[in-house]
């Protein structure tokens, strides 16, 4: 026999991931709708999904109504086969959850953390919030099937290892994938987590149905991830997307945490906004301001918008100035991606519509006339919620994956996949 004839099995399980993104993803209820999304035959896709049926990962729900003939089965993926955990790590807050197989939360939490603490100390915070979130689960949450993890720093994907991370001290390089994977036994994936907070707003909100989508995070640092032509743009290395360190001034007095000067991120960030403020409080730009820092010893950009929400002067101008910055970048992203969708997220993007009418203005007068044509520049609608939206998305993408599907629907058959003690 040739060493090149295809393996059997490898044959009839080719389709199988297909099969089963028409149910999960495109909304398909039927065999006919999963024939019609994926192309194949109506006698493969039976046995596709036969296959899923037996792995536990399909189940029929009633009947399909239909104008004349035998009403077909209802097809949906059985979401409380398993379940994940999920972590979307940002500088200083963890948002965390237990999500079934679609995705939907069953128990989640957000808690204040320090990224600066280092790994050991802020991966071992997670793990004693996963234990918390298990105690408070409502429902049995049956078989982990995964646990996927995001950190506010550059990520290389193949191997979950933050590199050269700017606001992440002591990470470089450090294996979060393995500190998970030998605490649970469960596959683990980590990435960037602008990037899960891109496919948490494609999968639910204003994205959804846009093949080509920017989201950008605006909080400590500022990030972005993008959605090309119906796919995660990571790049070559997993670094795709680090807008905060595009240079926008030439002034080497404006000093990043990455070590140039200049960069976006220096002086539009939640960061450098707090520190502008501080600066316009004890110069008497602001009494408003001013009296803030007398009783909080700190300002943020919370503390500025809330100020230019009041009227103060000082504070709007701010808050101008960032936005400006922040859209003559993005209309740099429009004219090279040419997006349909721009959606503003992270701490920042809840300053109000000063920032946003100003980060718009910028975009729109900026780029070429064909590009944003149809252009939507909207703020996140998802919020606190698309760290663990986004992060399940990116588990149950890897998990369902065609390279992945195997060894996937294996343990499902074998149940090794268990609640950790």
């Amino acid at each position: 026999m040739s060493t090149n004839a295809p393996n059997q099995s490898n044959v009839l399980f080719a389709g199988v991931a297909k099969v089963l993104e028409a149910i999960r993803l495109d909304g398909a209820t039927s065999q006919s709708d999963v024939v019609r999304a994926t192309g194949l035959g109506r006698a493969a896709v039976a046995e596709r999904i036969y296959q899923l049926a037996a792995a536990g990962l399909l189940e029929t729900d009633g009947t399909v109504s239909q104008a004349r003939g035998r009403p077909p089965r209802r097809l949906r993926l059985r979401a409380s086969a398993g379940h994940l955990l999920v972590a979307a790590l940002g500088a200083s807050t963890a948002h965390v959850g237990i999500t079934d197989l679609l995705g939907k939360e069953l128990v989640s939490d957000a808690v204040p953390i320090a990224i600066g603490e280092g790994p050991e100390v802020v991966l071992g915070e997670v793990d004693a919030l996963f234990t918390s979130l298990y105690q408070r689960c409502p429902v049995d949450p049956g078989l982990l099937w995964g646990i996927g993890i995001g950190v506010p720093g550059p990520v290389e994907f193949t191997t979950g290892r933050p590199v050269a991370p700017p606001i992440m001290p002591g990470w470089d390089g450090y294996p979060i994938r393995e500190h998970f994977r030998e605490r649970y036994g469960a596959p683990v994936w980590v990435d960037n987590d602008v990037n899960v907070l891109a496919l948490g707003e494609w999968r639910e909100k204003f994205a959804r149905g846009h093949a080509n989508v920017v989201f950008i995070k605006i909080g400590t640092g500022i990030g972005a991830g993008i959605i090309s032509d119906g796919s995660l743009h990571r790049g070559a290395q997993g670094a795709a997307g680090d807008v905060g360190h595009i240079q926008v001034v030439n002034d080497p007095a404006v000093v990043c945490r990455c070590g140039n000067t200049g960069c976006l991120e220096a002086i539009a960030s939640g960061f450098a906004i707090g520190r502008q403020a501080e600066a316009a409080a004890r110069s008497g730009r602001s009494p408003l301001l001013a009296s803030v820092l007398q009783r909080n010893e700190l300002l943020t950009a919370a503390d500025v918008a809330d100020a230019a929400s009041r009227g103060d002067p000082a504070s709007t101008e701010m808050l101008q100035n960032a936005g400006r910055y922040i859209g003559t970048m993005l209309a740099g992203v429009v004219n090279l991606l040419n997006p349909s969708v721009i959606v503003i997220g992270g701490g920042v993007a809840g300053a109000g519509d000063v920032f946003l009418a100003a980060i718009r203005e910028s975009v729109y007068r900026r780029s070429l006339p064909l590009a944003t044509r149809h252009l939507l520049v909207t703020s996140s609608a998802l919020g606190e919620r698309g760290g663990v939206v986004g992060t399940a998305a990116m588990v149950l993408d890897e998990l369902f994956s065609e390279p992945n599907l195997t060894d996937t629907l294996d343990r499902a058959r074998n149940t090794t996949m268990s609640v950790p003690a």
